[in-house]
């Protein structure tokens, strides 16, 4: 049963609170306030969202039975007995009504009953199991003694989860129950520093039974089917999981599997009642999933089936399943409802991760998340939709059932309707431990990447640590010649492959500085014939240059880790195929055909199939696809594909080679390592720009970056049958083992 007016079109929920002695918020003054001690903001019972509350203080039995025969409220509450000197909750008894008895209680209502009755009093079983045989189809109770603190604690987290959606009893207690083991549980703060351990299993409890969906067939459809339905694939989603990283409002403290576990049942009653209230908006034909339209039987047939939730939250979803099933609309919503709650375990902790092992600093607080408090990073793993749900539910202001589970941010998206006394309420727990969880843990939970404090230099970016502090001309070297000291691999953004490659230009040997007339010629960039202090000027600029050079790279993707041969030793059969299915992880399902490898890819250049392994080979040997028109995409790649015929008159068929590898495989090459990284042997900068490739020693460099007369332009170089480019450094070198000319024959 929903939490709703039956037999009204209103989306509500009534409640009844029967209070023992004032409002809940008198407790605020008498709660002492004091340095040590955390202060527990105590929540008003007021209506909010889908919750209308009515509230009755101490009433006589009279006036408790005309209200409850007047308004037919959903779900009573009836509050136990409260001492100023004490912090446990007691009997229900309110002045001269006592209602501890199964006789009186079950007096108070007559034919029309709640839906859900919660009793905030210990030793409650009885009481529970009288109202539930009388026909109170949900009854929430006690079996032991626990705190106004723990008891406030749970209701507002089952108050919550009911103002913020039309939820099932069931599962609104099994999300308030793990909150409640999240933090109470947890820091031991069920009973008071005054009571005596319990040997009963401390929490509320629920009896009733689990709701269940109704898939059977309708009789109608079942009449005139050659085929019984156990013949037929039962209803399947096709979905996959994702790592989703979560910032819990806590101190740090060790991931346990109590923690992770109340965290992963608490998000799994969430998806839950998202996906019980949810309803069947549209659905459509579509293909089958790639690489598995072979395995379908007879009679399956895939739908796109799309889907808003609870709390109006849209997902879409591929199912396949029988034509019975998936052409009728009733039958095949709730085949889906029935799959994900009744059969699967939507989110999975993952406990076994690497970085729940390291230790960490105080993250760094933010205003926007958890309103400063302290958090710690948790990380699950859900299906797709699942983090769509939770992604388009944080932003929701009058959504609360994910502040009660302590959740801050999703994915760093932060959540919206987190208050500051939520926070102060849930850190209040975890200030009244008797020790500092942190004097003996060892292993804590680690700071979130994205709160770590930035560097304080506003500098983009800062000289190597591993470099020696300069002197006073900012350059170290012997006989009075300077050197500039670079560390090269520091300039180096995209990794190497296994081949060996030429170590960017830094300067001349000391053999070669006083070779001839040659000695003059000591900078990286073109000879100069400047006396040594303008030559330390110089280099002291082109040295503090490299140091501040940023990288225009692209940000890398979340590698791949595919396990595939290097490209360079990569067969052309496993290399597509580990591309759709990269693709097909990306989400980009439209590019993978349905006939698989066979048909892949489904682009069509000079009249023959793309050959992407080629055109991926060719452009990642020269630099990747940020090089931009440094690769002569016609001359030096296209003449390698076997696209490529002598007899070729297309037009523009670079700016088409650079489309097709942005469409297919410009994800695939950040996510991969096969990039032959390269930076400019002239500014030592991997930055986009107008490269060019030396065809004598297979360098990199800036066409901009040479300065030397008589170049000519950069197109001149860039176009098919264009001039070949050689380095200052090598045409340095090719002047030296020129012979030196002769006069009158000497």
């Amino acid at each position: 049963m929903m939490f709703s007016a039956q037999g009204s079109s209103r989306n509500h929920c009534s409640l009844l609170a029967v209070l023992s002695g004032g409002n809940v918020s008198d407790n605020k003054q008498k709660q002492p306030v004091s340095d040590d001690k955390p202060r527990y903001p105590f929540p008003e019972l007021a209506s909010s969202g889908r919750l209308e509350v009515q509230l009755l203080n101490s009433p006589n039995i009279d006036e408790l039975r005309r209200v409850l025969e007047s308004t037919e409220p959903n779900v009573v509450y009836l509050q136990g007995e409260q001492n100023a000197d004490s912090e446990e909750i007691g009997p229900l008894i309110w002045g001269d009504v006592d209602l501890s008895t199964p006789e009186t209680l079950c007096g108070l209502f007559d034919s029309t009953l709640p839906t859900t009755v919660y009793l905030e009093t210990p030793n409650g079983d009885k009481l529970a199991e009288a109202l539930h045989s009388q026909g109170v189809p949900y009854v929430i109770y006690w079996k032991n003694t626990f705190s106004r603190f723990a008891a406030c604690h749970f209701r507002q987290a089952l108050l919550s989860v009911i103002q913020s959606s039309c939820s099932h009893t069931w599962d609104a207690f099994q999300l308030a129950h793990a909150s409640f083991r999240l933090y109470c549980v947890r820091n031991n703060n069920v009973v008071s520093s005054n009571s005596q351990k319990q040997s009963v299993k401390p929490g509320p409890r629920l009896l009733g039974e689990a709701p269940k969906i109704d898939v059977s067939q309708p009789e109608v459809d079942m009449q005139g089917e050659e085929s019984s339905p156990e013949n037929l694939p039962a209803i399947k989603i096709y979905d996959d999981d994702v790592t989703v990283r979560f910032l819990v409002c806590g101190s740090p403290c060790i991931l346990d599997a109590f923690l992770l576990g109340s965290l992963e049942d608490g998000l799994n009653a969430l998806l839950s009642i998202e996906i019980r209230g949810s309803k069947l908006h549209n659905r459509a034909s579509a293909p089958p999933p790639p690489l598995q339209a072979g395995t379908f039987s007879r009679g399956v047939v895939t739908m796109r089936c799309d889907f808003s939730t609870c709390s109006s939250a849209h997902i879409s979803l591929l199912v396949s399943g029988s034509a019975q099933t998936c052409f009728n609309d009733q039958l095949l919503e709730n085949h889906i409802k029935n799959e994900i709650i009744e059969k699967s375990q939507l989110v999975h902790a993952q406990s076994s991760s690497e970085e729940s092992k390291l230790p960490s600093s105080e993250p760094r607080r933010s205003a926007s998340i958890a309103c400063g408090a302290s958090v710690f990073e948790v990380c699950m793993k859900v299906p797709t939709w699942a983090s769509q749900v939770l992604r388009q539910l944080a932003p929701d202001v009058s959504y609360r059932s994910l502040v009660m589970l302590g959740i801050a941010s999703i994915q760093g998206l932060s959540v919206a309707s987190f208050e500051k006394d939520d926070a102060e309420r849930l850190l209040f727990f975890c200030m009244r431990q008797d020790k500092d969880p942190l004097q003996d843990s060892s292993v804590i939970a680690i700071s979130p990447s994205w709160l770590v404090p930035p560097a304080p230099s506003r500098k983009r970016s800062e000289p190597c640590k591993d470099t020696k502090p300069l002197n006073c001309t900012g350059m170290e070297g012997e006989n009075g010649i300077a050197r500039p000291k670079s560390n090269v691999a520091a300039m180096r953004p995209i990794p190497h492959t296994h081949r060996h490659k030429i170590i960017p230009f830094s300067g001349f040997s000391e053999a070669e500085r006083y070779d001839g007339d040659q000695g003059k010629v000591n900078l990286p960039v073109v000879p100069v014939k400047q006396p040594a202090p303008v030559t330390h000027r110089k280099a002291l600029s082109s040295s503090y240059q490299a140091q501040q050079i940023i990288s225009l790279n692209p940000l890398p993707l979340k590698k791949h880790g595919c396990g595939r041969a290097p490209i360079q030793v990569c067969s052309e059969e496993e290399f597509l195929r580990d591309v759709m299915q990269f693709l097909i992880l990306r989400g980009h399902t439209r590019l993978v055909p349905q006939g698989g490898l066979a048909e892949f890819p489904d682009a069509i250049l000079n009249a023959k199939r793309l050959d992407l392994f080629n055109l991926y080979r060719e452009v990642v040997s020269r630099g990747g696809f940020h090089v931009g028109n440094g690769i002569n995409w016609k001359g030096q790649v296209f003449s390698k594909m076997r696209n490529h015929t002598m007899t070729n008159r297309m037009t523009g068929v670079g700016n088409t080679l650079k489309r097709h590898y942005e469409t297919y495989l410009l994800e695939y090459e950040l996510a991969h390592d096969d990039v032959d990284g390269e930076c400019c042997l002239l500014c030592h900068s991997s930055a986009a720009g107008d490269w060019v490739n030396c065809g004598i020693c297979g360098e990199w460099a800036h066409f901009g970056c040479d300065r030397r007369q008589g170049l000519g332009a950069f197109k001149d170089y860039a176009k098919t049958d264009g001039l070949e480019y050689v380095c200052p450094h090598c045409s340095i070198s090719n002047f030296k083992k020129k012979p030196q000319k002769t006069v009158n024959g000497y």
